[in-house]
C-alpha cells in the first residue's frame, strides 16, 4: 500500500487514503508520521482487496524527526 492523500493529520498522528500498488484499491486508515512508519510498516500492510503489499518505501514524513510538536 501506499499513501495516496492524507486526509486529516494532529501533530504526528493521521488518516490517510491508502492505495494498493497492484490493483489500485483504495481504503481508508490511520497512521503516525515517524520514519518507522513510512519504512516498515506502510510497506507490509496488506491490500483488502487482492492480499499483496506493497514491499517498498513510498513516502516519507512530513515532519523532521527533530521537530517537537
Amino acid at each position: 500500500m501506499k499513501i495516496k492523500s492524507i486526509t486529516n493529520q494532529h501533530r504526528r498522528d493521521f488518516t490517510a487514503v491508502y492505495e494498493c500498488q497492484h490493483c489500485g484499491h483504495e481504503q481508508k486508515g490511520d497512521g503516525y508520521d515517524d520514519a518507522y512508519f513510512h519504512e516498515k510498516v506502510i510497506p507490509a500492510m496488506k491490500c483488502a482487496s487482492c492480499g499483496k503489499d506493497g514491499n517498498e518505501v513510498t513516502s516519507v514524513p512530513s515532519v523532521p524527526a527533530h521537530a517537537v510538536l
